[in-house]
């Protein structure tokens, strides 16, 4: 697999001329951030086949920014280098409408330096060197995500609508924003498979298709920027962030997964021999997930608000478990005991990155698949209410700590992304560390 495109003046041409034909305008070159934010440029259309060809040119340590867009020293992409520009290089397979501008499309980037050399801590780069990784042991891998977000009034901050009505359809369609949201998403070539109201007041989940490979990041990134850019034309706020309440439900991103042979295309999650469906292969690769889930926590909650959300009778898992069909479990097991059959990681969080969770997850997966690792034994009852099960880390310093010293993790996740990670994230931890929350100003301030 490529770790971006190369692009010849036929091909460049052939591009532009392409989105020209349907009436684009202009073009936003847009690439997923640490957090899988958008940045980028947009660009005319008369100019889209010169910077496609030569690339454009963006400052270098954009992929590396911290969450308040500061750059942080030592990373190797900011001050070590004189703060130089790198040249996002557009994947012509990404382009997609932005149905709530006129005569605009985007285009998903990579990144690479003048000499050449990819940027290797980008976190679209990463996950295309796991899927390369995958692809050398004759894997291809099926993805979906899933992610849940609060929508509130721009102005009060307050949700929608009041109470906990999960899947109550009167109340989920209650505000008209919601369809016209499905409509732009599916008009952004996200396929829209269901919508529904979520456990906390104006929490929705609106689930999209799985994919293959890039394309299911790829397509998770269109749909969280696309939510939050949407629905501010709208005179509203989506948020994923994952506790902006103290006292109400959390936001998490479900990530489904499964194998299969790319010469045959079969599942290889399947044995229909078995009782659960599952392969020798599913089995390993689930236990690799638990063998680094404490590691890959620190990837999958990736800020001090992620571990909020862990708290006992959430549905946020904060154990090293699996269960067949066990909505408790960090690993659920879909066994649906057919082409379909594949397993569910309960854990990430709303804030995570799309490109990231799937890199730390499969590569955590192919290590047990390589280690031939046992399964641990399923255990009875809900996996959340059994104590004896290993803990994840609850702060996120805890698994920062956990992620460093996993040695086999960090060498699959590649040197220079686990760098730029390590440092940025301890950089975030401090600086908010540093901060004087609301919370202890109210407590302390006015009484003692």
């Amino acid at each position: 697999m490529s770790l971006y495109f190369s692009h010849t003046s036929e091909s460049a041409a052939t591009f532009a001329d392409s989105l020209r034909r349907k009436g684009i305008e202009y073009v936003r070159f847009e690439l997923p951030d640490l957090a899988g934010l958008s940045r980028g440029k947009t660009v005319p259309i008369d100019h889209v086949a010169s910077y496609t060809r030569n690339g454009l040119n963006l400052y270098g340590g954009t992929v590396t920014l911290d969450t308040s867009s500061n750059p942080i020293p030592g990373t190797g992409y900011n001050e070590d280098i004189n703060f130089a520009d790198c040249l996002m290089v557009p994947d012509p397979e990404t382009v997609s409408d932005v149905p709530w501008m006129a005569k605009t499309a985007r285009v998903i980037c990579d990144t690479k330096w003048y000499d050449g050399s990819p940027q290797m801590a980008a976190p679209r780069t990463v996950l295309k060197a796991m899927l390369a990784k995958a692809a050398e042991r004759g894997f291809g891998v099926k993805m979906g995500h899933e992610f849940e977000f609060y929508v509130v009034d721009l102005e009060t901050r307050q949700p929608l609508y009041a109470g906990a009505p999960i899947f109550v359809t009167a109340v989920t369609h209650r505000h008209p924003v919601l369809d016209k949201l499905m409509r732009v998403l599916k008009d952004s070539g996200v396929d829209m498979i269901t919508a529904n109201g979520e456990f906390g007041p104006g929490q929705w989940e609106l689930n999209f298709a799985a994919l293959d490979g890039i394309a299911a990041a790829d397509r998770a990134f269109v749909f969280k920027n696309t939510v939050k850019e949407y629905l501010r034309t709208e005179g509203l706020l989506a948020t994923f962030m994952t506790k902006p309440y103290a006292h109400l439900s959390g936001s998490c991103s479900h990530f489904h997964l499964s194998l299969y042979d790319l010469e045959t295309g079969k599942n290889l999650f399947l044995d229909e021999a078995d009782p659960d469906g599952m392969s020798a292969l599913m089995k390993s690769f689930i236990q690799g997930i638990l063998d680094h889930a404490p590691a890959a926590q620190a990837i999958w909650n990736p800020t001090p608000n992620c571990y909020r959300r862990i708290r006992p009778g959430t549905f946020a898992p904060s154990n090293v478990s699996w269960g067949v069909e066990d909505r408790s479990a960090s690993v659920r097991i879909k066994a649906s005991k057919d082409k379909r059959q594949h397993l569910e990681v309960r854990v990430p969080s709303a804030l995570s990155n799309p490109y990231l969770t799937a890199a730390s997850t499969l590569a955590a997966g192919l290590l047990g698949v390589e280690q031939q690792a046992v399964l641990t034994p399923q255990r009875n009852g809900l996996k959340e209410a059994d104590s004896s099960f290993k803990k994840l880390p609850t702060e996120i310093h805890e698994a920062l700590a956990a992620l460093r010293a996993d040695n086999e993790l960090t060498e699959m996740l590649g040197e220079a992304f686990m760098k730029v990670y390590t440092i940025v994230k301890t950089a975030e931890i401090n600086r908010l560390r540093d901060e004087i929350p609301a919370a202890e100003t109210a407590e302390y301030f006015d009484l003692y």
